[in-house]
């Protein structure tokens, strides 16, 4: 017996989940810092001057870190707002995706508490974030900075800094993009899985009965086998059928099966197998073929035969026949009496239950062997399954008109394809995959502006000494190569940190995406390269910029 909170057992499947999201949060968060930092102390070294001109008619250090973190508070204010704005738009967005995917939703909106949170670490982290530059930038001496000229900020103090900063956001950038890149190709795996049948040709619909109204009524024979027959003779209707829970959309019922002359089976085993109930034409929708016996059959296999029959799938056999031997003809341990048990009439092809997982063991009634009486119980949720010979949305009015002439008081749900309940039942991997695509995203383009903002100002900070190259014979491609050679050792650097924390933190991520070298190889490449060509490209044109730089001008300037 394992004991756990109630809490736990609702919610053990998405606390995961949604700790590797708040990492993805704190590391966007953290490349936002170390970028404002990073412009901000790019913006405090061209200021240097200033603030040694300021200290040198009287301002102190208190003095002049007050005005710089007040400046830098009047910023981060302008970017909550807009950060507010943006959280109010793609909330939004996620509620009309919530009630177009699952009919839910409408409450989701902002949180007071979470958004006083949200402005709280913000605006903290941005003070925190400007706090470096600042003490750095009012800690100069002023008579060094007055004596330096165009020289300040070009010790190697600051440019490590500088590196540091791009070299993390690079970092982090990166573990956002493979996180990003392994969720986008899981979902599009899940999307194109072979399925056994032709999801965008089969259209369902959920058929839910008033329990009060069929309470002296057969279902079978006053409305579903009627249905059937109005619906099987539409023109573009191939074949239609019906079964109680849907594949993909629901898990069948599932027990412990043990097959009569078999041994005990271990008490580890797995031995349950799912359990359905169908008319004969659900196997000619899904397009499922027979391998070995005979189908079921209306006909053949009534209520009033002492023993019932099924049909089982492939995955049966191997689950339950995988020493060898044939199901067909073999026996459910289900009752005492030899005549009454179960027996295995035919075998077919599997179909995914599950898109996540190989097809289960299933096995297959025929609700023709359900006894009158108890066909309320079992049939009172049952889904309409029609494979259509051209387009299947246009199957949906003839549809609703047979069901109202037989009974117009059972409400008609909107038909959806099997292509459409597949993309329902992947809805929250596909907000998952929207979220660290946005997060990505973002920390792509704040690395590009961060790699940009720190190039151009070694470029401005530099403009000196690269005129004094070009004066004694150094070329303008010489110059652009040595810009881009510093990028690249930078860009290296950041990545190799940045696999080294992905590595780092493979068991975390892989409550969300599992990480295999061998089979993602190309992918991980891909993206490791996009990530390194919008870096290349972010410095390219301060670049071009510093090898147009005119010899003459750049040493007359101060």
């Amino acid at each position: 017996v394992r004991l756990q909170p109630i809490r736990t057992a609702v919610n053990a499947q998405v606390n995961a989940p949604l700790e590797v999201l708040s990492f993805a949060v704190l590391a966007l968060l953290a490349i936002a810092c170390v970028n404002v930092a990073g412009l901000l102390l790019a913006r405090g070294v061209t200021r240097e001057r200033e603030m040694a001109l300021r200290a040198a008619v009287g301002a102190n250090r208190s003095r002049l870190i007050r005005q710089m973190l007040t400046e830098s508070v009047v910023l981060s204010s302008a970017g909550l707002t807009l950060g507010i704005f943006l959280a109010w738009l793609l909330l939004a967005a996620m509620r009309t995706f919530l009630v177009s995917a699952l009919a839910r939703g409408v409450d989701v909106h902002l949180n007071l508490t979470a958004l006083i949170a949200a402005v709280l670490l913000s605006g903290a982290t941005s003070i925190l974030a400007s706090l470096v530059p600042a003490l750095r930038l009012s800690g100069t001496d002023p008579n060094r900075a007055l004596r330096a000229g165009v020289s300040t900020g070009t010790n190697r103090g600051q440019q490590r800094l500088r590196s540091l900063f791009v070299v993390t956001q690079v970092a982090l950038s990166l573990v956002l993009l493979v996180v990003s890149g392994l969720l986008l190709r899981n979902l599009d795996g899940l999307l194109t899985t072979k399925l056994g049948y032709p999801a965008d040709k089969i259209l369902t619909t959920q058929i839910t009965l008033s329990p009060s109204h069929y309470t002296d009524k057969d279902p079978l024979t006053t409305l579903y086998q009627p249905l059937l027959d109005r619906v099987s003779h539409l023109p573009g209707v191939q074949s239609a059928g019906l079964i109680d829970m849907l594949p993909i959309q629901n898990s069948g019922l599932n027990g412990d099966v043990h097959i009569s002359g078999q041994p005990p089976y271990p008490p580890h085993l797995d031995v349950t197998a799912e359990r359905r109930f169908v008319t004969p034409g659900y196997f000619d929708v899904m397009g499922i073929k027979l391998t070995r016996g005979r189908m079921l059959s209306a006909a053949l296999d009534s209520y009033q035969n002492p023993a019932g029959v099924i049909v089982v799938n492939q995955a049966f056999k191997r689950k339950f026949f995988s020493n060898g031997g044939d199901p067909v003809g073999a026996h459910l341990d289900d009752y005492d009496k030899p005549e009454q048990k179960t027996g295995i009439i035919g075998m077919v092809t599997d179909i995914r239950q599950n898109l996540r997982q190989s097809p289960f063991a299933e096995m297959d009634w025929i609700v023709s062997e359900i006894s009158p009486k108890d066909r309320l119980s079992y049939l009172a949720n049952m889904t309409l399954v029609v494979r259509s010979a051209g387009n299947p949305q246009q199957l949906v009015t003839p549809i609703r008109e047979a069901l109202r002439q037989i009974d117009p008081t059972i409400p008609f749900q909107t038909p959806e394809t099997m292509a459409q309940v597949i993309s329902d039942s992947l809805v929250f991997d596909r907000m998952e995959n929207w979220l660290f695509g946005i997060f990505a995203g973002f920390a792509l383009l704040l690395a590009v502006i961060g790699i940009y903002g720190l190039i151009q100002h070694e470029v401005e900070l530099r403009t000196r000494d690269i005129g004094i190259h070009m004066a004694l014979g150094s070329t303008r491609a010489a110059v652009v190569l040595q810009i881009l050679g510093r990028v690249t050792l930078l860009l290296a650097m950041g990545i190799a940190l940045g696999w080294a924390l992905t590595l780092a933190l493979q068991k975390v991520l892989a409550s969300v995406v599992e990480l295999h070298a061998a089979h993602d190889a190309a992918l991980l490449i891909a993206l490791t390269l996009t990530l390194g060509l919008f870096g290349m490209a972010a410095s390219l044109i301060p670049a071009r910029r510093a090898a147009t730089i005119d010899p003459m001008q750049a040493l007359r300037t101060e």
